[in-house]
């Protein structure tokens, strides 16, 4: 499994400053079967951390995050998938007290039935999956916040798709990955030819998946805040530099406020 983390320890979320708050959002991208029941499969995941204040809105215009990324080899099977997101889920209950993710009930059903072919066991999402339910009924120990179904009141439009809801609120959440192409091609090509620039290309769009979600549901949460526009395209460019090939990109470069600088 191609793993690509800020942290020393992937398998751990990072501490928090005293009194801090970590906040993590989770993001599953898979491939889509809707001809059979449970067909859908999932080949890579993130999460990413931010370390806030315990209290009061943050000024989220630079925010510093941490993240995980996986992605399957095309041999491995999706059930590792499955048990690499669920030792990271485990993580994201025991550390962090604000867990989001953009229709995240779905993120954890496919988790989970992936896991199921397999009889694969994957407490942690399941225990997330019964933390989604119960989001919203008082004395959780944690805020779950769903960004596809629990932030309308802070929105005007209509459409919840998670890059017009960032769009609605502020945030640059350009996708030049997609430009030309989809998802699932750029995932076929991963898989039958080895083209890392595809697979990393997904990796950085399933990246700014989790962290603009972080940012809606702190946003929405009354827990941040920016000026502006702000790209997250820059936030990621910052916060993720020399990680992946893509991101020295002209393509994608060219979304940042000095295109020719390099870090």
């Amino acid at each position: 499994m191609i793993t690509v983390s800020s942290l020393t320890d992937p398998g751990s979320a990072p501490r928090t400053r005293a009194g801090g708050c970590l906040v993590a959002s989770v993001d599953v991208e898979w491939t889509k079967n809707y001809q059979v029941t449970g067909g859908n499969r999932p080949f890579c995941c993130s999460v990413v951390y931010l370390d806030l204040p315990a209290s009061g809105s943050a000024d989220l215009s630079a925010a510093a995050f941490e993240y995980v990324s996986v992605y399957l080899e095309p041999d491995e099977p999706e059930t590792a998938l499955a048990a690499r997101a669920d030792a990271l889920i485990r993580g994201v209950l025991r550390d962090a007290r604000v867990v989001t993710g953009h229709q995240v009930c779905a993120d954890l059903a496919i988790l989970a039935n992936t896991a199921g072919v397999g009889s694969l066991p994957v407490p942690a999402v399941a225990e997330a999956r019964e933390a989604w339910h119960q989001r919203r009924l008082n004395g959780q120990s944690r805020q779950v916040i769903d960004t596809r179904y629990d932030i309308g009141r802070v929105l005007q439009g209509t459409s919840r798709r998670l890059v017009d809801v960032a769009t609605e609120l502020g945030l640059d959440v350009t996708q030049p990955e997609l430009r030309g192409t989809s998802m699932t091609a750029l995932h076929r090509r991963w898989l039958d030819t080895g083209d890392s620039t595809a697979r990393e290309r997904i990796s950085v769009l399933n990246l700014r998946h989790s962290l603009s979600t972080a940012l809606v549901a702190l946003y929405a949460a009354g827990r941040g805040q920016w000026a502006g526009i702000l790209n997250v395209n820059q936030l990621i460019a910052d916060g993720a530099a020399g990680a992946w090939s893509w991101l020295d990109s002209p393509v994608f470069r060219s979304l940042l406020k000095e295109p020719d600088a390099r870090p």
